[in-house]
């Protein structure tokens, strides 16, 4: 039910506000490596990079991925960048995908990130033909590039609205899970668990699983009672963000090293280190102890914290 109020509370607060799409997201495509490749690109081939990359833009910016009307300084601000390392035909590609995706933080100029991921290398194939558009149905397989595209806009909408509100992304969750269920028969790569520890599948399965239901309130605690609120009240602030620390702790003892709590780590950890290093001793410690639990390699850039 608190969810539900959410998800209507979100829905009337943009209804008052003028209207466009969710995202607002930069696309790059990094064609450099095909250089040194048996399929080196013509200098006329340049376009066909330029086409790639004004479709993906057009293809995450100008669609509506909800039922909600975002303002336009609510539009989520993401980029994504395709890095090409080979070319089997003149419509086949094989690349690596790295998503990076930014959170104002209230009342300040300052952005947090979100999610900044990068697939395992050459895990990302699909094919671009300039003639077509790119079609999307998350519960229709058109095309690795709309699906994989399709997919992380749903992962990151369900943490952009887990950041707002308790499970307020679980319906984008859920959306990500039917788009990897639906592209998991077409035989791509990064579709299935087997695949790889970093493959699209275990986003979707850490995030959807109930035994891992704590993720959620991470992101919560995190950014909405935390960062939001470092103007008003630096040490409830700085509570909240223990706690969400705490909840990734949760998370770590049900599974170890599972890839949304790294991923977590690795976004945030300059951001807990800055935090953190004024902060009282007693604070110091906890977050020390945590991060030593969840990320022994990052307890190194807590060396100058007055914990013994």
């Amino acid at each position: 039910m608190q969810r539900k109020i959410f998800i209507l509370l979100i829905m009337c607060f943009f209804c008052a506000f003028g209207y466009t799409q969710e995202f607002r997201c930069s696309v790059n495509i990094n064609y450099q490596k095909l250089q040194s490749t048996t399929q080196q690109y013509e200098t006329g081939d340049i376009k066909i990079f330029e086409n790639m990359k004004r479709a993906i833009e057009d293809f995450i910016n100008a669609r509506h991925w909800t039922n909600l009307e975002l303002e336009q300084n609510e539009r989520l601000d993401c980029s994504l960048n395709i890095i090409l390392s080979q070319r089997s035909s003149a419509t086949d590609f094989t690349g690596q995908i790295s998503i990076q995706l930014r959170r104002p933080v209230f009342n300040s100029n300052y952005t947090s990130g979100l999610f900044n991921y990068i697939e395992g290398n050459n895990d990302f194939t699909f094919s671009f033909n300039e003639s077509q558009p790119l079609e999307f149905d998350p519960n229709s397989f058109y095309d690795n590039l709309s699906s994989t595209l399709g997919f992380y806009c749903y992962i990151m909408l369900g943490m952009y609205f887990d950041s707002f509100g308790p499970n307020g992304g679980e319906p984008f969750f859920e959306m990500a899970r039917t788009i990897a269920q639906t592209a998991s028969t077409s035989g791509n790569k990064g579709w299935k668990a087997s695949d790889s520890q970093k493959s699209r599948y275990w986003f979707m399965e850490n995030h959807t699983n109930s035994a891992y239901e704590a993720l959620h309130s991470v992101y919560y605690y995190y950014y909405r009672l935390g960062l939001d609120m470092m103007t008003k009240d630096q040490p409830i602030a700085r509570q909240n963000i223990i706690q969400s620390l705490k909840y990734l702790q949760q998370v770590h003892k049900k599974r170890s090293n599972l890839l949304s709590v790294t991923q977590f780590i690795d976004v945030n950890m300059a951001e807990i280190v800055s935090i953190f290093t004024p902060a009282p001793a007693d604070e110091q410690k906890i977050v020390h102890t945590i991060i030593k639990e969840l990320s022994p390699i990052n307890v190194a850039k807590l060396k100058d914290w007055n914990v013994k």
